[in-house]
């Protein structure tokens, strides 16, 4: 998949759809839930915060941050790699993805929807003790958006 113009992607819930497509800038690459699992090879790329990480993350994610995020943790990544970057709903990924881009990155995407939207899919979410029903909601104002998973705040 290369850095082309697309159709606007869309998530399960039209509401949620509404308040993402005003909330990012849509300046990088987005990628859906479908697009991802299609994806030969990706390689996700976690830019919450360690303690929404610890909480839960998708399967073989690697934790990068959002406000430690250093390009340092990323440097084993080549450049043609598939990655595809979440966070909650996808601000603080989107800002990372461009990040990755301006660096040289060719195959990166800002998962649109973020990990709220994989758990409302009923797709795996896994911690250090293995598989989980746990997300963490960022804030109750946020954990609206989440449906099936139970919410944590902590």
């Amino acid at each position: 998949m290369a850095h082309t113009a697309q159709a606007q992607p869309k998530v399960s819930s039209k509401t949620y759809n509404t308040m993402l497509s005003k909330l990012l800038t849509h300046n990088v690459p987005e990628i859906t839930i479908a697009q991802a699992k299609v994806l030969p090879n990706p390689i996700y790329l976690d830019a919450r915060e360690s303690r929404e990480y610890e909480v839960s993350h998708i399967p073989h994610a690697i934790y990068v941050g959002y406000n430690s995020f250093d390009m340092q943790a990323i440097t084993k990544l080549n450049k043609n790699d598939n990655i595809i970057v979440y966070c909650s709903v996808g601000y603080r990924s989107e800002k990372i993805t461009q990040k990755l881009i301006t660096a040289g990155y060719n195959q990166v995407y800002n998962l649109y929807g973020g990990i709220f939207e994989w758990s409302n899919a009923g797709n795996s979410l896994v911690n250090a003790q293995g598989n989980t029903n746990l997300i963490h909601g960022y804030s109750k104002l946020w954990g609206v958006w989440v449906h099936g998973a139970k919410k944590v705040y902590k």
